[in-house]
Order: structure tokens, then sequence, then C-alpha cells
């Protein structure tokens, strides 16, 4: 019974269980609110999280300032509207610095059948504003028995997180939708940015997607077109940025409501470019 009474067992019966699940229930409550509104974060134990985050350091610089957490992030993703609607493409690697955690992630996100949100910055916040998203968008259709406007959404969103302006939170995220309104493409991410446009990309390897993405751009292509411009556009970007690679996913935001049109590994996509580039420096010598 010694043992028992150290363990902080009461009985044979009752094994200390209501009191050790009350202790649990307590700290939940107390520290993790959002098990009970989804809208409510626990913030740090600081007076003022924002401003108390912003001094944690990783160490100093050469004249002794204090230097910001900063954390590595990587991946690609792109949206852009054409004539026949909005094309999303993303990679699928997930890394943590110098460390690749997954090669399949899913960086789009199907918040309802006419609205698509990815993902770029830190994976879980996105994910989960995602979600917050999703139940938001389901809550406004219920109540007006129509569904919510891209603009709308997309301002719900930098609204929500605007709130946590400064306390670590990392999106970067692209929100693509088709209402009555027709086809809308904003940028929004944790900064309280929110963007309308018509041709984005926003990650690590968005400064290589973008080479290719701004060649081959035109409002007049086809659908075939627009889906290879935005795989061709990912595929450079992992080729050239090792935070980036993967699966390459393909989204076709229409009239009628999204479409999966392919997931294709880049490492595929690198040997049929490059037989397609060989076979076309070939063709010259072979016709003469």
């Amino acid at each position: 019974m010694a043992l028992a009474e150290v363990c902080g067992i009461n009985s044979v019966v009752d094994f200390g269980y209501s009191r050790e699940k009350n202790k649990i229930d307590d700290e939940i409550e107390g520290y993790t609110r959002n098990f009970t509104n989804n809208l409510q974060l626990a913030v740090p134990p600081f007076v003022n999280p924002a401003e108390t985050l912003g001094r944690i350091a990783q160490g100093t610089d050469e004249t002794g300032k204090h230097l910001k957490i900063k954390f590595d992030h990587g991946t690609t993703t792109l949206g852009f509207q054409y004539q026949g609607g909005i094309i999303l493409a993303v990679d699928s690697r997930a890394t943590g610095g110098q460390f690749i955690g997954s090669s399949s992630m899913k960086k789009i996100v199907e918040i309802n059948d006419y609205l698509l949100g990815t993902l770029a910055g830190g994976a879980a916040d996105c994910v989960y504003w995602d979600r917050v998203l999703a139940r938001q968008c389901r809550m406004y259709e219920l109540r007006n028995r129509e569904r919510i406007s891209i603009a709308a959404a997309s301002k719900l969103m930098s609204n929500m997180i605007y709130n946590f302006k400064g306390m670590g939170l990392s999106i970067g995220m692209m929100l693509a939708g088709w209402d009555k309104r027709g086809p809308g493409l904003y940028y929004v991410d944790s900064e309280g940015t929110r963007t309308p446009g018509k041709v984005f990309s926003v990650g690590s390897g968005s400064v290589f997607a973008f080479g290719v993405l701004d060649s081959g751009y035109r409002w007049d292509l086809t659908d075939e077109q627009a889906y290879e411009l935005g795989r061709r556009s990912i595929y450079h970007a992992t080729h050239r940025d090792a935070y980036s690679g993967g699966i390459i996913r393909v989204y076709h935001m229409k009239s009628t409501g999204w479409v999966h049109i392919s997931d294709e590994d880049s490492k595929d996509l690198h040997y049929a470019y490059h037989a397609e580039k060989k076979a076309a420096k070939a063709e010259p010598s072979t016709s003469s």
C-alpha cells in the first residue's frame, strides 16, 4: 500500500482516476480555450503577448541587438485567373528548417464546393484557420440560404487572423472561388494583408515560379495550356528551391465548382520535361 500511496492511488476500486480526470479537465479549460470556443486561442501568459513575444531572442547580432525568432518556411503555391476560371497549383513538401517533415502534404484545402484555400507558412496555422473559415462559411450558408461571396470569405479570414497579429502566426494563403459575381482570387496573410488579384505565387519558391508564370501567362489560355503552365511553374520552383518538392497538385475552379485535375510527382515531371527538351533539340538535325 505504500507504493499505492506514493503513486496517488486511493483504493483498489477508484485508482485515483476521478481526481486525476478533474485535474486534466481543469488544465484543458485553463490553458487551451479553443476546445470550448474554436475562435478563441489561448495566448501566452504575458501582459502584452504581441510586445513580449517580440523580445524573445535566439541570440544577438554583431552590435549586441537581440534577434527575434525567425522560423524557416518553404513551399511554392500559385494561382491565376484566365478565361476558363482559376487555376491553383501547389507542391507537397513540408519542412522544418533543413528537415523534410512530409512529402505528401495537401496544401489545397477544399473549404466548400465553390471555395478553395492554399497553405503557405506554418502548416498548422493555415490548416486550423481554414477549418475555422469552413465552419463560418457553412454557418453563413445555413443562416442566409445562399453561399458566402469570395470577397466576404476573404474578409472574414483577414479579420479573424488580424486579431492575433504579432503573436507568432505564420500564414500566407490564397482563397479562390466562384460566386454570383464570377471568379475571385484573394491573397490573405497573418499581417492583415488582403489583396485581390489575377496572378499570385506564395512561398519560398515563388520567385522561381513567377519566372515561368509571367513568361507563359495569357488571358486566352485554353484549359490544357493553363494546367500545363501551373504544373510547369511549380516544377521549376521545386527544381531550384530545396524547400519545395514532392507531388504537384493542380485544381481548376469553374462556375460549376472546383475540379481536381492532377497529382503528379515532380520527379516524374523532371524526366518527362527532360525527354521533351532532348527531343526538341534533336528535331532540327533530323529534318536536315
